[in-house]
């Protein structure tokens, strides 16, 4: 299967490569070449998110040409299976390797984070700042409550932000990733605290997005704006 979907990622590569070179100016006017080049981009991040970003483009696009011209195939099927499984095996290692510098690394800076004023460090493994204190209730595992959050990696890059969209959220506390759940019952409403979640209290080595790598330690800056009253939500209905 995943030689499959291997084979129809370069296909579709190749479909964007074929009938240009490196050195060709590629027109974007056109909603087509528009929707042409973003099928190419999107599929180019993805490879290279697999590990797959040393494919030949000129290679790619002569299969693209000989497969629609009709030519005699260069390789024989067996070969390219063989190729097929070669690439896939080379791009899980170097995932594996990825993933493995990343839980090092995300060791690491918890580590360190740890030793810093104002963090504390529960049994969990899970770290925090109270940035705002406030007076409001807490929530319960069952709670319903309304956030703002801003998501990012430890370098700081932002993988996702209610702030930024300008709309904060509403969500269970217990259906949430674990670093939450513990983080948000340790809050009152209208406190900020700034999160620190290890891999395996967030996605592990299983990653929601390419924009959150594998074993990836996640900080979260995270204000508590309320807790929903389940009778008015009711009564609203």
């Amino acid at each position: 299967m995943k030689q499959h979907r291997l084979a129809a990622a370069v296909a579709l590569v190749g479909l964007v490569l074929a009938g240009c070179d490196s050195q060709t100016s590629v027109e974007l006017k056109t909603p087509a070449q528009k929707a042409s080049y973003g099928i190419g981009l999107n599929m180019g991040k993805s490879l290279a998110q697999e590990g797959m970003d040393d494919l030949d483009s000129k290679a790619v696009a002569q299969g693209i040409e000989d497969a629609v011209g009709k030519k005699e195939q260069k390789l024989k099927d067996e070969e390219l299976v063989e190729a097929f499984a070669a690439l896939q095996k080379r791009a899980e290692e170097r995932m594996a390797k990825m993933s493995e510098e990343s839980a090092a690394a995300g060791k690491k800076f918890l580590e360190e984070n740890g030793k810093k004023p104002g963090v504390t460090t529960t049994a969990s493994g899970l770290q925090y700042e109270v940035v705002k204190k406030a007076d409001g209730p807490q929530p319960k595992p069952t709670d319903v409550v309304t956030v703002h959050y801003t998501g990012k990696l430890t370098n700081g890059t932002v993988f996702d932000s209610s702030v930024e969209r300008g709309s904060p959220i509403d969500l269970p506390v217990s259906g949430v990733i674990p670093g939450w759940v513990e983080g948000l019952q340790l809050m009152h409403v209208g406190e900020k605290y700034k999160l620190y979640i290890p891999s395996d209290l967030a996605y592990g080595a299983q990653s929601p997005s390419p924009a959150i790598p594998a074993n990836s330690v996640l900080v979260f800056d995270l204000e508590l704006l309320a807790i929903k009253d389940p009778a008015k939500e009711d009564a609203a209905k």
